[in-house]
C-alpha cells in the first residue's frame, strides 16, 4: 500500500507539473488559458465570491483554475510582494535604514496600514521587511523605497522594470504599498500575473521565511523602540499547510489574499482578489473553497491507499 500510495502521490504531482507543459524559468501561464482540466475533480470550486481568481501549481505557475485570469484589478497590498522581491533581489539585507519623516504622513493620507513606526528611527532592511509583510505597514514600503530605490520614483522603476523582466505584461505599480495613489487603478494586475509573481517570490528563501511567519518581535534597541508584528494572513493561521503569501485591502481592490499552501507534498498557489468590500474572512474562505476543490480528492485517495 505504500508503494501504491507513493506511485499515485508522484502520479498526480506529475499531472500538475507537466500538464501545460511550462518550465520553472517561464513561470507563467500561457495567455487565453484559463483552465488546465484535472481528471480527478470537479468543473471547478463552488461558492466563490472573489469575481478574479486563479489556482496554480506552486512549483512552475501552471494554472490549473481560473477566473478573469487576464483582467486588470487593483490589487492593493498584494504590491508589496514585488517591493519585497526588489529588495531581496538587492540584497544588502542588514542595511540601516532610518525611517524617513514623511512614512508617517504618507499612511495617514492614504488610510494606510502601518507597522507602528517611528521617523527617525533606524532599523535593518531585514527587519522593515518582516513590517512589510506581516503587518502590512506601509510606512515601512515608504522606508524601503526610499533606501533602496534609492527614492520612490527610482524604486517604483525597479518594481516595473522586475515585472517586464518576469513576463508580467499585465501588471504595473504606481506605489510601492499597493495604495490607491494617483487613483484607485493605478496600480494593477491580473491573476494570471500574481500567481507567477507569488511562484518567483516563493523561491527567494528570505522571503518565504518572512511570509510564513506568524509574527516578529525586534526588541527595544539604541535606535529604535521595540516592535511586534503579527501576520494578517488568516490562512496561515487557520488552513493546514498553508505557508504565505500575502493579503491586501482597498476600497476599490476589496479584501484580496496571495496564497501558498503545501498538503500530501505538492504545492498549490493561488489568489483570489476581491472577495469581499468589507471582510477579510470572505478572502480565506475563498482561498480554502479553492484548495479544497483542488486537494480533497488528492488527500483522500492518498488515504485510502494507506489503509
Amino acid at each position: 500500500m505504500r508503494t501504491f500510495a507513493r506511485v499515485l502521490h508522484a502520479v498526480v504531482a506529475g499531472v500538475l507539473l507537466v500538464s501545460a507543459g511550462h518550465g520553472v524559468a517561464a513561470a507563467a501561464p500561457s495567455p487565453g488559458v484559463g483552465h488546465t482540466q484535472l481528471p480527478w475533480t470537479a468543473a471547478g470550486p463552488e461558492g466563490l465570491l472573489a469575481p478574479g481568481a486563479a489556482l496554480a501549481d506552486g512549483v512552475t505557475g501552471t494554472v490549473l483554475w481560473s477566473r478573469e485570469a487576464h483582467t486588470r484589478v487593483p490589487i492593493a497590498s498584494i504590491a508589496k510582494v514585488m517591493t519585497a522581491v526588489v529588495v531581496i533581489v538587492s540584497g544588502d539585507l542588514d542595511r540601516p535604514v532610518t525611517v524617513p519623516q514623511e512614512a508617517a504622513g504618507y499612511c495617514a493620507g492614504h488610510s494606510g496600514s502601518t507597522a507602528g513606526l517611528v521617523a527617525g528611527e533606524v532599523l535593518t532592511g531585514r527587519q522593515l521587511l518582516n513590517a512589510l509583510l506581516l503587518p502590512s505597514g506601509c510606512d515601512a514600503a515608504y522606508a524601503l523605497a526610499e533606501s533602496y530605490g534609492p527614492g520612490q520614483g527610482g524604486f517604483l522603476a525597479r518594481m516595473n522594470d522586475t515585472a517586464r523582466v518576469m513576463g508580467l505584461g499585465n501588471t504595473h505599480f504606481a506605489d510601492p504599498s499597493g495604495l490607491p495613489y494617483p487613483h484607485d487603478h493605478a496600480t494593477f494586475s491580473t491573476p494570471a500575473d500574481l500567481v507567477a509573481l507569488g511562484v518567483r517570490a516563493m523561491n527567494l528563501p528570505a522571503f518565504r521565511e518572512i511570509v510564513g511567519s506568524r509574527e516578529f518581535h525586534v526588541p527595544a534597541g539604541p535606535a529604535n523602540r521595540e516592535h511586534h508584528w503579527q501576520t494578517t494572513n488568516r490562512l496561515l493561521l487557520e488552513y493546514p499547510g498553508t505557508i504565505g503569501i500575502k493579503t491586501g485591502n482597498t476600497n476599490a481592490a476589496g479584501h484580496c489574499l496571495l496564497f501558498e499552501t503545501v498538503r500530501a507534498g505538492i504545492p498549490l498557489i493561488g489568489v483570489v482578489l476581491h472577495s469581499s468590500d468589507h471582510s477579510s474572512a470572505e478572502a480565506k474562505d475563498d482561498a480554502e473553497r479553492m484548495l479544497n476543490w483542488a486537494y480533497d480528492p488528492i488527500v483522500g485517495a492518498l488515504g485510502s491507499a494507506a489503509r
